[in-house]
């Protein structure tokens, strides 16, 4: 904090009074007035936006004359001379225009319009708000070009774009008023669960591809920017009500409920403030898929089954072994082993339907301070945001997220030439629990593994002396071993359910705790008022500092907290040639962290503006992006059933140890009746996966993980043909040091390579397996293109299309252990047709999108998502007395069920009904 303060006193020092002061209102053709209008000096970083009534007053650092750029979404670019006689009472008349006259900054870090930004961007604004069918503005942002959103439930959608997502998407990062809303512990953000409220969106901007050079580590796919409604310029009361109900063959027809308000207020020149509050609550998308994961066509009447949202059934064991067991106990006879096949069986498991509720439910409140102490553009701010909210999240395993707390406050200065933040992300994970252990110790509070699976031998053997087939023997003995299971509905279950989501040993219960915290500080100064003779100059830096409290029970934080810090440097230097029609820009950043080496990230971009009425702009650009090992890569130490996750930082590799029981051969053996196994021998003495299934058992060769690179090429074009807007792009990716998850089998005893001993742990069962964290040994490849138009068609109509083709290329024989998690369809398609005013007052909008099929890669399961068609839909009737906005919106219209992952629920329909009063 003293680094923050002394930077705000430079600052302070090096910030002008103002010398002239410039006001007015923007209004359309039919005297309207424009909200949310940037209004900039041109060619320097000072503007403004107008207010709800079209006002705006700027203050500059200079004298008249100078020029005016006033832009706004929709509307062209107007150019207004501001002389000494006309500083006041302006009015400014803007013309419908194009989506490539909106204004952006995080491109360049500087307000630009998207027709000259260096790099694809794409824009969300306040009409596209208003006019996206989705139940969310959030859940509008998939129909944008090149941009995946992965529905994990109802309240959480995972945004992406280029490929290599999960939904634990780090590569991907989501800035809400410059603030990283990412979960510290997990690394990546939970959708707009605990985001932005609706009312306070003024606009989104999202940059595909790498962005480090200006953003730092893990902004490596992509980026998404939100940003609020300033109260200065935005005052007012505004709220909205909506109400509907979700509809799917699984769950049936639910309620759900969204409300918000905003009230913001400008005190006086010098303050202003405001305060939002949000809730949401509906029933979740049910996930019931019972598909066998690793014998796909086994139902669950099989002996040994594994459901893909049944959980317990992971819990399987040779039964020849247990039977062997008994014997040497004297429970059943030598002879009667030999009745017993050698297989697995698995214990019986649980829906996920009957251990959770499928509570959907956000809570959002934020509340601002704004201070301009010269009543310019200099202003001081601090932010607070606190939410809550139950979900479902997808990751390792399935996890009921319950009051899930995240609080963020932030200390801000700026003028419009620089910004210094700083913040706190602090998190709790309430009562959430994972699913897939509640499943299996419910199951062993009611009787041990032990025990179970000894009765289903001994049942076993009892039939087939009778002379009962190996099927319905396997039958009878599910049934023994099965009197008197835990029913759902019954206050047996219900007791031990509490009892195990209340426990966060994972031996016997199912809570994870978390209390982790992130700190932020970042800065940047735009030196063009000063070198606008020569070029635009920035410069900035960060300070990052993570502080992991799991209590164990997801990080290897048994003892005490796990911290460790990140740091950054950047400038950007951009200049125009050729009457402004030749834009270069460079950029350079290095990080570095206590882990890690430091790391250098440039990019390069050019791009120029053809044409006599420069309707036409071409772009290139080459790029490097970087990102460090996640918390999770590096200090997880977490048993998810199906493998046990390890991360791979030195100091990690010896704190997480767990022990083991041994067969009976193994504790013959070793003279002991357990192993005590630590994470170092996953990464050190391991057999890989693939030589094990092809029968010839080698060491699996797995390094630490170091920090994952990529370079990125990209051209593209933006420009107007007659009465088409044309923007494309493409792009080719080359990764180094590719972090993944590698997934290996550590022995229990023996030296893998070098003795018989690890061969026979395989060959008794006396082995884990594990899921490490490394860099792929092989090249790994991305390449694709964008396309998307819009035009008017039957005069007046919207219509927007656009097709977006990703592809991999990565060579899996080279790394057959090796998943890299691409999960994105090679072929999409997006159609938009509308008209805001088909008659007074009166707008429709319609979307469609297409998905061409994939496979799915990640920890939880692998799987084949199909392709799938939407259309979603909304019609909405403003009142302009009240300044208000009805809504009727629909999503999935056609009804046929379909999913954008492997393993969660199927995705119904939504419909809804909204009242929207703005600024009253």
């Amino acid at each position: 904090m003293k680094a923050l303060f002394s930077l705000f006193f430079i600052f302070c020092c090096l910030s002008s009074f103002s010398q002239t002061t410039v006001s007015g209102k923007v209004v359309d053709g039919k005297n309207s007035p424009i909200p949310g209008v940037n209004i900039v000096v041109f060619g320097t970083t000072q503007g403004t936006a107008t207010d709800l009534d079209g006002r705006f007053s700027l203050t500059v650092t200079q004298d008249p004359p100078f020029t005016l750029a006033v832009s706004s979404m929709g509307y062209e670019e107007k150019r207004v001379q501001v002389t000494r006689n006309n500083t006041t009472d302006l009015e400014i008349i803007l013309n419908e225009g194009t989506s490539l006259d909106e204004i952006v900054v995080s491109a360049s870090r500087t307000p630009e319009r998207i027709f000259e930004s260096p790099v694809t961007i794409e824009h969300f604004g306040l009409k596209e708000i208003q006019n996206t069918p989705s139940a969310s503005f959030y859940g509008g942002l998939e129909n944008l070009k090149g941009v995946d959103v992965n529905t994990n439930s109802l309240t959480f959608q995972s945004v992406n774009t280029r490929g290599f997502a999960t939904f634990n998407n780090t590569r991907f990062v989501q800035l809400v008023d410059g603030m990283d809303n990412s979960s510290p512990a997990l690394n990546f953000v939970l959708g707009n669960l605990l985001g932005m409220t609706e009312l306070d969106v003024y606009s989104v901007e999202l940059l595909p591809g790498a962005s480090s050079a200006l953003y730092g580590a893990n902004a490596f796919n992509g980026i998404l920017f939100m940003t609020s409604k300033n109260p200065f310029e935005f005052p007012g009361v505004s709220a909205y009500y909506k109400q509907g109900f979700t509809s799917q063959d699984a769950a049936g027809t639910n309620p759900f409920y969204d409300f918000g308000v905003r009230l913001a207020h400008k005190f006086s020149d010098k303050w202003a403030a405001k305060v939002n509050f949000s809730y949401l609550e509906g029933t979740d998308w049910h996930a019931v898929n019972e598909e066998d994961v690793l014998n796909p066509g086994r139902t669950r009447a099989h002996h040994n089954y594994d459901g893909l949202n049944i959980y317990g059934d992971e819990v399987s064991t040779n039964i020849r072994v247990v039977g062997q067991a008994l014997a040497a106990g004297g429970l059943i006879p030598e002879a009667a082993v030999a009745l017993l096949p050698n297989e697995s069986v698995s214990r019986t498991g649980y829906a996920e339907e009957d251990l959770t509720d499928y509570e959907a439910k956000s809570v959002k409140f934020d509340a601002a301070l704004h201070f301009r102490p010269f009543a310019d553009d200099f202003e001081i701010s601090y932010l607070g945001k606190a939410g809550f909210g139950s979900t479902i999240y997808q990751g390792g395993n399935r996890y009921a997220i319950k009051d899930f707390f995240l609080q963020q406050h932030k200390l801000e200065v700026q003028n419009n030439n620089f910004f210094v933040r700083g913040y706190i992300t602090d998190e709790d994970a309430g009562d959430s629990y994972d699913i897939r252990f509640t499943g299996i110790n419910v199951n062993r509070r009611w009787k041990s593994d032990q025990q179970w699976f000894g009765q289903y031998a001994g049942a076993f053997v009892q039939a087939r002396s009778q002379g009962a087939p190996e099927d319905q023997a396997h039958m009878f003995a599910r049934q023994f071993a099965e009197a008197g299971r835990f029913e759902p509905g019954t206050a047996e279950f219900q007791q031990a359910f509490d009892e195990v989501t209340s426990d966060s040993d994972l031996l016997t219960g199912s809570q994870f705790r978390d209390a982790s915290q992130l700190r932020h500080v970042d800065a940047n100064y735009n030196l063009t008022h000063l070198t606008s003779d020569i070029a635009e100059i920035q410069v900035g830096g960060s300070f990052r500092e993570y502080r992991l409290n799991s209590e164990g029970t997801i990080f290897t934080d048994y003892d005490e907290p796990i911290s460790y810090k990140e740091y950054g440097i950047y400038t950007q230097v951009q200049k125009k040639f050729i009457d402004d029609r030749l834009k270069l820009t460079g950029s350079i950043r290095y990080d570095d962290s206590e882990l890690f080496e430091g790391n250098f990230s440039p990019r390069l971009s050019v791009g120029y503006t053809a044409g006599e009425m420069r309707q036409h702009n071409f772009r290139a650009s080459v790029q490097t992006g970087f990102r460090y090992p996640t918390t999770q890569d590096l200090f997880i130490g977490l048993d998810v059933g199906r493998a046990i996750l390890v991360g791979s930082a030195e100091e990690n590799l010896d704190r997480y140890v767990r022990t083991f029981n041994l067969s009976t051969t193994g504790a013959a053996v070793t003279g002991s009746p357990t192993a005590r196994i630590s994470g170092r021998n996953a990464y050190e003495n391991a057999f890989s996966v693939s030589s094990v299934q092809a029968g010839a058992p080698a060491a699996a060769e797995n390094e630490l993980v170091k920090p994952e690179q990529v370079t990125a090429y990209e051209v593209g074009y933006r420009g107007k043909l007659g009465r088409v807007i044309l923007d494309l792009n493409a792009y080719y990716n080359t990764y180094k040091d590719f972090i993944s998850t590698e997934t290996v089998i550590v022995p229990f005893y023996g030296q893998v390579g070098d003795n018989q001993l690890s061969l026979l742990a395989l060959q008794q069962g006396d082995f884990r397996v594990f899921q490490t964290y490394t860099n792929s040994p092989a090249d790994v490849k991305s390449y694709g293109t964008s396309i998307g138009l819009n035009t008017k068609i039957f005069n007046d109509f919207d219509f927007g299309a656009n097709y977006t083709y990703a592809k991999e290329d990565f060579d899996q024989s080279s790394a057959p252990d090796f998943q890299t998690n691409f999960n994105t369809p090679e072929h999409k398609v997006k159609v938009s047709f509308g008209n805001t005013d088909l008659f007074d007052n009166f707008g429709f909008l319609v979307n469609y999108r297409w998905s061409d099929a994939f496979n799915w890669e990640a920890s939880f399961a692998n799987g084949k998502v199909p392709a799938y068609s939407v259309v979603d839909a909304q019609v909405n009737y403003a009142v302009p007395a009240i300044n208000s906005l009805i809504k009727a919106g629909a999503t999935n219209i056609g009804g046929d069920e379909y999913y954008t992952a492997y393993g969660t629920g199927y995705i119904g329909q939504q419909y809804y009904l909204s009242l929207t009063l703005q600024g009253f």
